[in-house]
């Protein structure tokens, strides 16, 4: 994995014309928000933090996240193709902290800016020393293609180093 580094920016404008090309912002605080329903920045108050929910190290956080990010995609109207997008890099981006870093674990969902731009990272507490319970169970051609399907799904996504681990984040079109 890489630390540091951001990837797709002339790849952003050319699969979502609407969306210009910017350096997105790591988030960082030191206490993580209650779960509840996130809101459109259009919707938003210029007082209101990022959504971010703190997601417990187990397997099951993937299945956690994808239900957080489904109930924000219906409250922000989107399509269920790219809603079904959407929910795939959530959680791999889930999985891979899970199963590759060490706690803490938080999501963190914004949008759809005015562009049609869906924002997520998920916060981890640096790498493991030793994988995952799934990873360390299956076959190695049974994994490691997370980062692959990011990539193919993502108009950009990168990472920031963070004090006590890193941000993945992916920014995905919504038209």
């Amino acid at each position: 994995m890489l630390i540091g580094t951001d990837h797709g920016i002339a790849a952003r404008t050319a699969m979502c014309p609407s969306h210009d090309a910017h350096a997105a912002a790591t988030v960082t605080c030191d206490s993580v928000s209650a779960p509840s329903l996130p809101r459109s920045p259009a919707r938003a108050t210029t007082d209101e933090l990022p959504n971010i929910w703190a997601l417990p190290h187990t397997p099951a956080s993937a299945g956690t996240a994808r239900s957080i990010t489904r109930q924000a995609m219906h409250a922000w109207d989107i399509d269920d193709d790219a809603a079904d997008q959407i929910l795939l890099v959530v959680s791999e981006l889930v999985t891979n902290a899970v199963e590759h870093a060490l706690p803490p674990v938080a999501l963190h969902l914004e949008g759809p800016t005015a562009e049609g731009i869906v924002h997520i990272e998920v916060d981890d507490g640096g790498p493991a020393s030793t994988e995952g319970e799934w990873t360390t169970s299956c076959a190695p051609d049974e994994h490691g293609r997370g980062g692959d399907i990011v990539a193919l799904l993502a108009t950009a996504h990168g990472t920031h180093p963070l004090a006590h681990g890193a941000t993945y984040w992916a920014d995905l079109c919504t038209s």
